[in-house]
C-alpha cells in the first residue's frame, strides 16, 4: 500500500482485488468473533465477585423433584448412570428417578431388568420405553415430564456420573420464584486418556469457566447445556416446552425462557464428571450436533431477541453467542483464498504484515489461545502452564472441525433437516479401552478424504511460502496442515484398525463353526 518499489511495474488488477477484497473482509469478520473473545474475558474479570455459591434463602420443606435420564443405545454407561444417580441424597418420598429409554438395541432389556432391580429395592426409580423416538430426546423429555410428580426436574445425559450433593446443593435456588434453571459444571472422568481428550476439555472449560461466568454474572443470557442441570418444571411450560425442530433443544429452552424473564443461576463450584469422546470422528459428530443446533437455534430466535424489550447489550452478546459457528464456512473461505491472496501479494514485505496482516491474525487467531489459557489457569492454577504447551493441538483441532461444521452450517442456513445423531459412550475412565470391538462407532464416509485433500493443498501453499521468502507464515499453515491431516488419516487409521479386528472375529467364528 505504501511501498512504491513495484511502481509502475506491477498494479492491482480487477484478479487482484477480487481476491483481496473478499479475503480480507472475511479476516475483518473473525476479527470481530475473536476481539468479543477479548471482551468475554474481560466480563469474567470485572464480575468476578458476583460468581454465586450459596442459595440466598432456603425452602423450609424441600419440594418434589425428578431426576430425567434419557437413553438411546447405551449399553456401555447405562449401569453407571444408573448407580450413579441412585446414591443422590435426597428423602425418597420427595424423589422420582426416570429411566427415558429409547434404545433399539440390548441397553432396552438391560436397563429395564436393572430397574427393576433397583426398584424392588425400594429406590424411587421408574422405566419407560419408546417405540419410536419422535423428537429424539427432546421428545423423550417432554414424553416424560407428563408423568413426571416433581416441581423441579434434573436432568443427566448417559456418560454422566452425578454427585450425590447435587440436589441437595441446587434445590433451595428456586426458592426465589424468578429462578427457572440451575446449570453446574462439567468436569470429566478421562481428561488425561490422549491428547484429544485433553484439548476437548480444554474447549468445555472455556465455555463453562468463561463464557458461563461472563455472561451468567453480567446478567447475559446463557444456555442451559442440556444436562447436569435442574429445571424449574413450570418455567419449562411457560416457554413453550421441549420442541425438537433444532439439534439443541437446550439452548433453544433457554433463550425462550429468558425472553420469557426467567432467571438462570450458574454453579461453577458443582462439578458433575462425564465422558469425552476420545476418537476424532466421534468428537467431530458431537461437534457437528451442535454447531448445526445452535445455528438453527439462531435462525429460529433472533428475530424474537432483536425484538425484545432487553438492553441492546444482552441482544448484543445473544447475536454473538448464538452464531460464531459461522467462523467454520468463513475459515474455509480463508483457505481457499489464501494461496491466491499469497501470489497476488508477492511484493508482500515485512511493514506490510506488521500493519495489515498482524492485527488481523492478533484479533482473529490470538485471542483463541488467550481465551483457553486464561480458562485452565483459573481452574488448575497451580498446572496452567500444560495449557501453553497444548495450544498447537488446540488449533489443529480446530482445523479438523472445520469441514464437517462448514457442512452443519450450511444445512442449518439451508433448512435441511437430519436426526439426532449421539455421541458414542464407552465407560471410558483413564485407562485405554479397545474400541475395535466396541459398538456405535460411526462411519465417517468422504469426510476424512476431504480433510487430507485440504492439508495437501496447505503443503502446497508452504512451498510456495518458502519459494517467495514468506517465512513467517509458515508455522502458520502447518497448523492447517498437522489439523486436517489429524483428523483425516486419524480416523482412517481407526475405521481400517476396526476393520482389521472385525475380519479377525469374522475368522473366528469360522473356525469355531467348522469346529463345531
Amino acid at each position: 500500500m505504501f511501498d512504491d518499489t513495484f511502481a509502475g511495474i506491477h498494479h492491482l488488477g480487477w484478479f487482484d482485488w477480487a481476491m483481496l477484497v473478499p479475503y480480507f473482509t472475511v479476516l475483518v469478520i473473525l476479527s470481530v468473533y475473536g476481539i468479543h473473545r477479548y471482551d468475554i474475558i474481560r466480563t469474567y474479570f470485572k464480575h468476578r465477585k458476583k460468581a454465586v455459591s450459596e442459595p440466598p434463602k432456603r425452602f423450609e420443606q424441600l419440594p418434589p423433584v425428578t431426576i430425567q435420564l434419557p437413553l438411546y443405545n447405551e449399553r456401555y454407561v447405562v449401569e453407571r448412570l444408573v448407580e450413579e444417580t441412585i446414591k443422590i441424597e435426597y428423602p425418597h418420598d420427595l424423589l422420582q428417578i426416570q429411566v427415558l429409554d429409547d434404545s433399539t438395541d440390548d441397553t432396552a432389556p438391560f436397563a429395564e431388568a436393572l430397574v427393576e432391580r433397583y426398584r424392588n429395592m425400594g429406590y424411587p426409580i421408574e422405566y419407560h420405553h419408546r417405540s419410536n423416538r419422535h423428537g429424539f430426546k427432546a421428545g423423550a423429555l417432554q414424553e416424560g415430564l407428563e408423568t413426571a410428580t416433581g416441581e423441579f426436574v434434573a436432568v443427566f445425559d448417559a456418560d454422566f456420573c452425578p454427585p450425590p450433593d447435587f440436589l441437595m446443593r441446587t434445590v433451595h435456588f428456586f426458592a426465589d420464584p424468578t429462578v427457572g434453571v440451575v446449570q453446574t459444571r462439567w468436569s470429566y472422568l478421562n481428561r488425561d486418556y490422549n491428547f484429544l481428550t485433553e484439548v476437548e476439555a480444554m474447549l468445555l472449560d472455556g465455555h463453562f469457566i468463561l463464557e458461563h461466568g461472563a455472561r451468567s454474572r453480567a446478567g447475559y443470557f446463557f444456555n442451559f447445556n442440556g444436562t447436569a442441570g435442574i429445571l424449574r418444571k413450570s418455567m419449562i411450560a411457560d416457554a413453550g416446552g421441549w420442541q425438537h425442530d433444532t439439534l439443541t433443544e437446550d439452548s433453544d429452552l433457554s433463550y425462550r425462557a429468558q425472553l420469557k424473564g426467567w432467571r438462570f443461576v450458574y454453579l461453577p463450584g458443582l462439578d458433575c464428571l462425564s465422558e469425552l469422546p476420545v476418537e476424532m470422528h466421534g468428537f467431530q459428530v458431537q461437534q457437528f450436533r451442535w454447531a448445526k443446533g445452535l445455528t438453527q437455534v439462531a435462525k429460529k430466535l433472533l428475530p424474537d431477541i432483536l425484538k425484545a424489550d432487553v438492553p441492546k447489550r444482552v441482544k448484543a452478546e445473544a447475536f454473538l453467542h448464538l452464531t460464531p459457528n459461522i467462523s467454520y464456512p468463513l475459515m474455509i473461505v480463508v483457505s481457499a483464498l489464501m494461496l491466491p491472496v499469497m501470489i497476488v501479494r508477492f511484493y508482500m514485505g515485512v511493514w506490510q504484515m506488521v500493519f495489515i496482516d498482524l492485527p488481523l491474525i492478533a484479533a482473529s487467531f490470538w485471542s483463541i489461545s488467550l481465551f483457553y489459557v486464561v480458562a485452565h489457569r483459573e481452574l488448575y492454577p497451580k498446572n496452567w502452564k500444560r495449557s501453553v504447551m497444548l495450544l498447537p493441538m488446540l488449533m489443529a483441532v480446530g482445523v479438523g472441525l472445520t469441514i464437517i461444521n462448514t457442512r452443519a452450517v450450511l444445512e442449518a442456513l439451508f433448512g435441511v433437516q437430519t436426526g439426532f445423531v449421539r455421541t458414542p459412550k464407552y465407560a471410558i475412565g483413564d485407562r485405554p479401552v479397545n474400541l475395535e470391538v466396541k459398538k456405535y462407532r460411526r462411519r465417517s464416509g468422504w469426510l476424512p478424504y476431504i480433510e487430507i485433500l485440504c492439508g495437501g493443498y496447505f503443503v502446497g501453499m508452504i512451498v510456495f511460502a518458502i519459494q517467495t521468502y514468506n517465512f513467517f507464515s509458515i508455522p502458520f499453515l502447518l497448523l492447517f496442515v498437522f489439523g486436517y491431516w489429524w483428523a483425516g488419516f486419524g480416523t482412517l487409521y481407526q475405521e481400517h484398525q476396526g476393520h482389521l479386528q472385525w475380519l479377525k472375529q469374522q475368522k473366528m467364528a469360522l473356525s469355531t463353526a467348522r469346529e463345531g
